[in-house]
């Protein structure tokens, strides 16, 4: 698209709600020295992170299409597979943020693809468990369709496996505890998942496990039919074709699921990796696992028998439902002396896992830094960008430590410190302050405690912050 004006594309920027009429106002007085175009407005927006990267390539390109769908506009995206695209957006109404898939384009002129995208959305909007990540909204724009869904802080077990290498048995037990519960529910609405994965397994950032992507619940899984599809699932078919068992059957599932646990207690892939489909067909990639316990002598017997009765080749040895491996997983969590997932207890981490860390941070690629350093080192992460928001939380659900950006306090930073440094007296939560070069001088007039760190020698690091949080943690009585 091709703006006649800068102020017609200012005038789009509020239209649209991409950016505040103030946030606008701000950088247009900044772009008055070095003066004032398209493409320099956009700049001056991301440099202010009032645009996230992806907006503003987007804009700079002058492609439109992706920017907003509906009510939401797109923010970062998250992951790309041959189907669809997986964003983070936000409301331009309420700022809420949101998940949203969307069909990828090739497919749009598809009527079969847009039918099947579409079923995916209706047949996860009637999914409402803990375990699953819930479908809002089936929603197209123009020739774009899209789902929207709950947005999870947190990341992907593939993602969490690359960052930790493996999961203590007791953590590992319960996340395969929490997806047996998720297919437990979902089986008595008579539906399975059928591409169980580790990139369909999301922890959220308290440390609960989701099933994401029902996509192909209750569709034919004959190759020939996965072939007219999409490159999905083709594992499922190869499974059930080599066994005999029929389409759709929820023990597949559960091997699957078998899978997965296997990799968390372990680290090792079951199987070679491969994105080879005619590699991904072959029968004996799933029939030749490595017993578990020769990967790993030291899990605990009454573990890898479960994993070993999940793997089992033969259908008919396997667990039958997944009400009947959840009770197995209760014993063995009972028995590792962690206690039993129900809808109203939070299991507390194991120990040696440090617990949940919340940062007040509202610039995306800063979140995604801190999310990703601070899991790498074994923390639970929630972050948020309100810092009203954080307080509520803070208040009802207290974390162990709290950090605070002075970039998101903005001229608030020195009144909200003290009220946040209040809050945290009451809770018993360390906090730890970041100022930036601008407001390093404000380190002087900030009034302290044992519990309170401030951080303003530049560059401040993220090994600095988790370093103070932890000084505060020891020294505590």
């Amino acid at each position: 698209m091709h703006f006649s004006s800068l102020q017609n594309f200012q005038n789009f920027l509020l239209k649209t709600k991409l950016v505040e009429s103030s946030q606008l106002q701000q950088c247009m007085i900044r772009l008055q020295s070095r003066g004032q175009s398209i493409d320099g407005l956009i700049r001056e927006l991301e440099t202010a992170h009032m645009l996230t990267t992806y907006q503003a390539a987007k804009l700079m390109k002058r492609d439109l299409d992706g920017l907003l769908l509906g009510k939401y506009k797109l923010l970062y995206r998250n992951a790309s597979g041959s189907f669809a695209r997986v964003f983070r957006g936000c409301s331009v109404d309420d700022g809420r943020m949101i998940g949203i898939k969307v069909l990828r384009s090739r497919w749009a002129e598809d009527p079969r693809k847009v039918l099947l995208f579409q079923r995916e959305g209706e047949l996860g909007k009637r999914l409402k468990h803990k375990n699953i990540v819930p479908i809002y909204e089936v929603g197209s724009a123009g020739n774009q369709h899209y789902l929207t869904m709950e947005f999870v802080e947190g990341g992907n077990f593939r993602e969490l496996m690359k960052a930790r290498g493996k999961f203590s048995p007791q953590d590992a037990t319960r996340y395969a505890l929490e997806i047996s519960e998720g297919l437990e529910y979902a089986a008595t609405l008579g539906v399975t998942h059928r591409d169980l994965k580790l990139t369909n397994v999301l922890l959220s950032a308290q440390g609960v496990a989701k099933l994401v992507d029902f996509g192909l619940a209750g569709q034919d899984a004959s190759a020939r039919s996965l072939d007219e599809e999409v490159d999905r699932a083709i594992e499922y078919a190869t499974l059930e074709r080599g066994t005999g068992a029929p389409d759709n059957d929820p023990r597949s599932d559960l091997y699957f699921l078998g899978t997965i646990y296997y990799e968390l207690l372990t680290g090792k892939h079951p199987y070679p990796p491969t994105k080879s489909k005619d590699e991904r067909r072959e029968f004996s990639r799933y029939s030749g696992i490595p017993p578990i316990q020769q990967v790993d002598p030291t899990l605990p017997p009454s573990l890898c028998k479960i994993v070993e009765k999940l793997i089992r080749i033969n259908p008919t040895e396997r667990y039958q439902t997944p009400a009947m491996l959840a009770r197995d997983l209760r014993t063995a969590l009972a028995e590792l002396n962690l206690p039993q997932g129900d809808d109203s207890v939070v299991i507390a981490p194991p120990k040696g896992i440090s617990p949940t860390v919340l940062c007040v941070e509202e610039r995306l690629r800063q979140q995604d830094s801190l999310r990703e350093y601070f899991t790498k080192h074994g923390y639970r992460v929630l972050l948020l960008g309100n810092f009203e928001r954080a307080m509520k939380r803070l208040k009802s659900d207290p974390p162990k430590g709290l950090v605070l950006m002075s970039d998101a306090l903005g001229d608030e930073t020195e009144a909200l410190f003290g009220q946040a440094q209040q809050a945290c007296q009451q809770t018993g939560t360390a906090m730890v302050l970041v100022l930036s070069k601008s407001r390093g001088s404000l380190k002087d007039q900030l009034t302290t405690t044992k519990a309170t760190r401030v951080l303003s020698e530049q560059p401040v690091t993220l090994r600095s912050i988790r370093q103070a949080l932890e000084e505060v943690w020891n020294s505590a009585p």
